[in-house]
């Protein structure tokens, strides 16, 4: 077992961890948001007088406080507070509609709601589609006076970091295995899951992937794509760089390449982390930024495979190597990761040491190099269990092994490659066949920008693949440009893998983080029969 050699003392409160090996570090930026800048300093200071306002306003230790909050200074400071009073922040994406604010709100038992200004209306909406009565405090610094002056049952960020009494000195005397936070999984096959992590669970993501294969540094500064309320995004944007006392820029707009250009132009952030969409998008962009107007040193994907080609072209364009990685909600960070100096495009890297790593036949057999099986994980960020959801837990967290829902493959290098959610793969001509493969050779062709390959059962009762394609700028569709597609698949992978067809389309169904929905392509395809 590839077991770390870190010892964690048992008595382990991760904010108190942030802070302390922060003290010297006072006048040092660590926050840059769309308005303002924040020290870490000034991050100490409100983390305790967030967690002493908490704390006198009633809640109390493990009870749970939903954070629908955008990326600005005050979200750092509402996870680290709570996670300092021993309270459990829940950070949740701030694109659902109400309903799913509602259930989130149930399900958690949440006892405060804290809320962006921009997103109060929703959640307003969701809390009158409860019964849970849970307080509501908003973000919203123009608002102070307003809601001073009466407004029932509203109180301000700011207000709760001026209450009394002074702030809190003393953290949690948590275990290193308490519950910290929740993170809600994507839900995309049902109801959201929460998933609950301990304080150590953040340590460890910082120790083995942010340090030694990110290479994260005190005079780095990060930007991340992916927001806070993400796995992927809370320790891009919160976990590694507090952990070395790097600066951190944050932006609240939706990550768009003009978005994206702007902060890495004029911020300068030397990491910055991504997923494949945007990469696509950025390099198909006007406004794509020359090499000498950013100062990237490092980039990394996560979410799903980064095509070959996308890799490439953004290494010839930057100089700057893409480390293309996979990590999930329950593992809460990457666990598979190409290394610098050490890239190879089109795959997921080796297993990042701490972590192992297996693949698995049906039967829970390990399966051969070059075949494709079920992706196992164990090491020691992997999730406690999901809340009030014994089977799924059962099935997903087995033994020390976490069972991803990923298919691999591996070479007899140890390089991993994705194949596809379990879900997404297709068995044609009594094979197995892995979509992300067929896009990744798609995308090669000059014609394609994005393209996404479902499965449909034909009149005979066999499955057969059919490419949605979105085309490049200038690009016409034309049936001959459908069948010059079909005929470049299959000039590079078995016959019986080509697209039997081609689907134009002006966007591919995505969720926030930039996951292609394929369930939703299959959908249209289980309409159109």
């Amino acid at each position: 077992m590839n077991q770390p050699t870190t010892v964690l003392p048992q008595r382990f409160n991760f904010a108190r961890h942030i802070l302390e090996i922060n003290a010297g570090r006072a006048d040092k930026t660590a926050y840059i948001d769309d308005k303002d800048a924040m020290t870490y300093g000034e991050l100490d200071q409100r983390v305790r007088r967030f967690a002493a306002g908490l704390l006198a306003s009633g809640i109390h230790r493990e009870e749970r406080i939903l954070l629908v909050m955008q990326d600005t200074n005050d979200m750092p400071v509402a996870f680290l507070g709570a996670l300092f009073a021993g309270i459990i922040p829940v950070p949740v994406n701030t694109l659902l509609p109400a309903d799913d604010y509602a259930y989130m709100i149930e399900h958690s038992g949440a006892k405060a709601v804290l809320v962006s200004q921009t997103l109060l209306s929703c959640v307003k909406e969701a809390l009158g589609k409860t019964d849970a009565q849970p307080e509501l405090i908003v973000c919203a610094p123009a608002l102070a006076a307003e809601l001073a002056n009466g407004s029932e049952g509203l109180r301000t960020f700011a207000s709760l970091l001026a209450s009394e009494p002074l702030p809190a000195t003393a953290a949690a005397n948590t275990h290193g295995d308490d519950f910290a936070f929740w993170l809600y999984s994507s839900g995309s096959t049902g109801r959201p899951k929460g998933t609950v992590h301990s304080h150590a669970n953040l340590f460890w993501t910082a120790e083995l992937y942010g340090k030694p294969i990110l290479g994260i540094k005190t005079d780095d500064i990060v930007f991340s794509a992916a927001k806070l309320f993400f796995a992927y995004g809370l320790g891009n944007g919160l976990t590694f760089p507090l952990s070395v006392g790097a600066t951190v820029i944050l932006m609240a707009e939706r990550p768009t390449p003009t978005a994206v250009f702007k902060r890495l132009t004029e911020h300068k952030p030397t990491i910055f982390y991504g997923v494949p969409t945007l990469y696509v998008a950025m390099l198909a962009s006007e406004e794509l930024p020359a090499r000498e107007d950013v100062a990237l040193r490092v980039c990394t994907s996560a979410g799903e495979a980064l095509p070959r080609e996308v890799g490439e072209k953004f290494r010839n364009r930057f100089g700057c190597d893409i480390l293309d990685g996979i990590g999930s909600t329950e593992m809460l960070h990457i666990f598979l990761s190409n290394r610098v100096g050490n890239v190879r495009y089109g795959t997921t890297g080796q297993p990042v040491p701490g972590y192992d790593v297996e693949l698995r036949d049906e039967k829970g057999q390990t399966v051969s190099i070059g075949e494709i099986g079920d992706l196992y994980i164990r090491g020691p960020s992997a999730a406690l269990l999901y809340w009030c959801n014994r089977e799924k837990s059962r099935t997903t967290f087995i033994g020390d092994w976490l069972k991803s829902g990923d298919k691999y493959v591996v070479d007899a290098d140890g390089y991993y490659s994705y194949s596809g959610r379990s879900d997404d793969m297709l068995k044609v001509s009594g094979q197995y066949v892995s979509p992300v493969e067929i896009e990744n050779v798609m995308i090669e062709h000059p014609a394609v920008l994005e393209c996404a390959v479902v499965g449909k059962t034909g009149s005979d009762g066999l499955i057969k693949t059919v490419a949605y394609v979105v085309l490049g700028k200038g690009q016409s569709e034309t049936p001959a440009l459908a069948e010059e597609l079909k005929s470049f698949v299959k000039g590079k992978l078995a016959p019986h893998k080509y697209p039997r067809e081609i689907i134009f389309v002006q966007e591919l169904p995505k969720t926030a983080t930039g996951k292609i929905q394929r369930f939703k392509l299959r959908a249209l395809q289980e309409q159109a029969v």
